[in-house]
C-alpha cells in the first residue's frame, strides 16, 4: 500500500527525532512522503517553518521519501486560527494542520469550526465533531483525520460516521512523536478498519490523498 504521513513531530516541537532521522526511518518503511507538522503558535511558527525549509532541499536530493513543510497550530484560540493559517502559508507551509477538539486534551470549544472556516488542510483528531462541522469541512475541502495516536484515536469511529454522513474527506495519520509511533501499511489498515473502514477503503484513502499531495507539493 502507498504510504505517507501528513501529521508528525520532530525535535522542533515535542518529537524525539531530527528531521533527517525521521525521514530516514520512514524511507526504510517505504514511505513516499512525510510532512513534519510541529506544534506551533505565534511564539515559534515562523522559526519552525524557516528551519524546516532549510533542510527540505538537502533531504529530498538524497532520499526516496520526500519531506514536505507543514505546521500544526496547537491550542491556539479560535479567533487567531485564520490569521495564523494565512501567515503560515505565506511563509511556505505546504500543509497547515490544526489541533482539533480531541477528547483527551482541553482544546478550546469552537476550535474545530474556526479551523474549518479558516480552510486549514487537515483538522487533526477532531473528537466529537458535529455533523454540521463535517459538512462544512466537505464544503471547504478540509480533511478530517483518523488518528493512529493513543487517546486521540478514541473518537475515530465517530469521525468516520460524520464523514460518511456528509462526504467529508478523510486522511489517516500517525501523529508520530517517537520512532515506534510510525505506522507500516498493516498498522494503518488496522487503524482504518478499527474505525469501521474496509481494507479497500483504507487503500483508497491513501491513494486519493496522495493524488491531492502531488497537486499541491513541488516535492512530489
Amino acid at each position: 500500500m502507498l504510504m505517507f504521513d501528513l501529521h508528525c513531530h520532530s525535535l522542533f516541537s515535542d518529537g524525539e527525532l531530527l528531521p533527517s532521522e525521521l525521514v530516514r526511518r520512514l524511507e526504510v518503511k517505504g514511505y513516499k512522503a512525510v510532512c513534519i507538522t510541529d506544534h506551533a503558535d505565534e511564539s515559534n511558527f515562523e522559526f519552525i517553518i524557516t528551519q524546516m525549509k532549510k533542510v527540505i532541499g538537502p533531504i529530498n536530493s538524497t532520499s526516496d521519501t520526500k519531506l514536505l513543510c507543514g505546521i500544526e497550530l496547537t491550542h491556539v484560540h479560535p479567533e487567531r486560527i485564520e490569521g495564523l493559517t494565512r501567515r503560515a502559508r505565506s511563509l511556505g507551509a505546504e500543509i497547515v494542520v490544526c489541533h482539533g477538539e480531541t477528547v483527551v486534551e482541553p482544546v478550546i470549544p469552537g476550535t474545530n469550526r474556526a479551523a474549518i472556516e479558516a480552510g486549514v488542510d487537515i483538522l487533526a483528531h477532531p473528537g466529537f465533531i458535529t455533523q454540521e462541522e463535517a459538512a462544512l469541512a466537505k464544503e471547504k475541502g478540509v480533511r478530517l483525520e483518523l488518528s493512529g495516536r493513543k487517546g486521540h484515536s478514541l473518537t475515530n469511529g465517530h469521525v468516520l460516521n460524520m464523514a460518511r454522513l456528509t462526504g467529508a474527506v478523510l486522511v489517516i495519520n500517525s501523529d508520530g512523536h517517537a520512532p515506534g509511533d510510525f505506522m507500516d501499511s498493516e498498522h494503518a489498515r488496522r487503524v482504518g478498519m478499527g474505525a469501521g473502514l474496509s481494507a479497500e477503503e483504507v487503500e483508497e484513502i491513501y491513494q486519493n490523498n496522495f493524488d491531492w499531495l502531488k497537486k499541491i507539493s513541488r516535492e512530489l
